[in-house]
């Protein structure tokens, strides 16, 4: 082969390998961009988008779940489950009717959050979301107490025992002093009207009437 011929092919030879270095790191940004966000990622993000910043309560879903006027992915709001409170549920589909407290409940959260301008405060400790992905925070109010805590205090909620959080001994405290007040639904609730997870978690909480 004459020294021409080789010039020639060392250059398609170096051509031919830059072209696949390049289509291997297409394809490269291809498969990472196309992964799902790990749960650092995703909570770094939903700090960005949502620590300490101020939303439109849109929607109240239940007593601890409402939505705010922020596109998540998909969806042209950000729905918010409560963190460390869980309300009686009216809306699961597992349930035939609204469990004890839930209607009163849900109307509480809506007279005080829907439409407000609130802020929201995510755990700089836990993940940002749940298993079902719904955003975890705390909300504050414009008069800046916190709808997490009003609803505990007032008997609309119990404290979630379920998953540690950075106020979870408050929220005991505050459920307990409304307990002990026999507000809200501490008034008249029974052990069987209990949430499955607390007649579990706290057997003795209610003596059956």
């Amino acid at each position: 082969m004459s020294r021409g011929m080789r010039n020639i092919s060392a250059v398609l030879c170096v051509l031919a390998a830059t072209g696949l270095f390049a289509l291997d790191r297409t394809a490269v940004r291809k498969v990472w961009r196309s992964q799902p966000q790990t749960q650092l990622q995703q909570t770094a993000s939903d700090f960005e988008t949502y620590n300490g910043k101020q939303f439109a309560v849109v929607k109240v879903v239940d007593g601890d779940t409402l939505d705010i006027d922020i596109p998540d992915g998909k969806y042209p709001d950000t729905r918010i489950r409560l963190w460390g409170v869980d309300t009686p549920e009216t809306k699961d589909p597992r349930i035939l009717k609204p469990m004890y407290f839930g209607p009163e409940a849900s109307d509480f959260a809506t007279k005080l959050a829907l439409g407000k301008q609130v802020t929201i405060y995510l755990d700089k400790d836990r993940n940002s979301r749940d298993k079902y992905h719904r955003l975890l925070a705390y909300i504050q109010l414009p008069d800046k107490t916190f709808l997490n805590e009003i609803l505990l205090s007032e008997g609309y909620a119990y404290a979630d025992l379920r998953f540690k959080h950075s106020f979870y001994n408050k929220y005991k405290q505050l459920e307990s002093a409304a307990r002990s007040q026999k507000k809200g639904l501490w008034a008249n609730v029974t052990e069987e009207q209990l949430p499955e997870w607390l007649q579990r978690e706290k057997p003795e909480l209610i003596k059956k009437k």
